[in-house]
């Protein structure tokens, strides 16, 4: 089987996922246990985002910036373009999916670009790698800010924030996300070397944290009754729009990217890190932000998003790589 299709099949991380929303929806986490899995969920999230702060390298960071334009670009495509399209999509959407999916597609289109694998496609299709790493990077610590507000901008109803306005999503976002996220970087100096070393532990810690936010997640919604909401026919029609959403939002980076006037290299780098949606960063996201009854039916969007663009962009990465070198 060629490389192409070998990236077309579900990671073993979706796989995961997908049993773990079985498991939700036949055994869902209820009274006495829920309350507990809920704590252990939140410090979860805390250890998954000072992991992510002493994994990232600031030197690496720093190397890219000098490419502003390009940064640019990839920031309007993450926080304007998308929030833009959820917002076109609202009549064709209307009749076909219940409010609450449509809620988790407007929630993924203000979430911020992914680093791993954004960065993982660049280098593979011979893109800018240095710009990828400071692109993506700078999209997710931005996106700690931007997207809270663009959520209380987008979203009237269900934040689950106390007192429900952006300020406040902000201030939750900050406190659980944001903290541990610079305690990680302030220690890296100390602990990063340790980090590195044992990156493929700690890829158990971060998938495992997000396992459990879904599990939480599903377990709640199960419990309020999520697939007595939810048809295979709505199902099928999310999987369609998030098709294309994804279709228009790389023609766009491309179409901007030229006209801009964007060399090849610099091209790939802004279509993969300005199309790609973060679930690490969106899932915990929607635990602070959404009411817990709300969380299984606003995360299946971003869920289903994330694996349709690892497929689509494997087989992009795949063809740009295959280009002659410029003479």
């Amino acid at each position: 089987m060629s490389a192409p299709l070998r990236r077309l099949i579900p990671d073993a991380f979706t796989a995961w996922l997908l049993c773990t929303v079985a498991l939700a929806s036949v055994l869902p986490c209820q009274g006495q246990t829920a309350q507990v899995l809920g704590k252990v969920t939140v410090a979860a999230i805390g250890l998954l985002f000072f992991l992510h702060g002493a994994k990232l390298s600031r030197e690496a960071m720093l190397s890219g910036l000098t490419n502003w334009r390009l940064h640019l670009v990839v920031l309007a495509s993450t926080f304007v373009m998308f929030p833009l399209l959820g917002l076109a999509m609202k009549p064709v959407v209307s009749g076909v999916l219940p409010p609450e999916l449509y809620v988790g597609i407007l929630f993924l289109c203000t979430l911020p670009s992914t680093v791993q694998s954004s960065i993982a496609f660049t280098s593979m299709a011979r893109g800018n790698v240095a710009a990828a790493v400071c692109s993506a990077s700078a999209s997710n610590f931005v996106g700690i800010f931007v997207t809270p507000l663009l959520v209380g901008m987008l979203i009237v109803q269900g934040a689950s924030v106390p007192g429900g306005s952006p300020l406040d999503a902000v201030l939750s976002i900050v406190e659980q996300l944001l903290l541990p996220f610079l305690a990680g970087q302030f220690l890296r100096p100390w602990i990063g070397a340790w980090v590195d070393r044992h990156k493929p532990m700690l890829k158990i810690v971060d998938q495992g944290s997000i396992l459990l936010v879904v599990y939480t997640a599903f377990s709640e919604s199960v419990n309020e009754g999520l697939w007595h909401k939810l048809s295979l026919s709505s199902l099928l029609s999310l999987g369609l729009l998030c098709c294309v959403l994804l279709a228009i939002a790389l023609g766009l980076a491309t179409l901007i990217s030229r006209r801009l006037g964007f060399s090849r290299e610099d091209e790939i780098t802004i279509v993969f890190c300005g199309s790609k949606k973060s679930l690490a960063s969106g899932v915990p996201m929607a635990k602070v932000l959404f009411a817990p009854s709300a969380l299984g039916m606003v995360i299946l969007p971003v869920m289903l998003f994330h694996q349709i663009q690892l497929m689509v962009c494997a087989v992009l990465a795949a063809r740009w790589a295959q280009r002659k070198p410029l003479s």
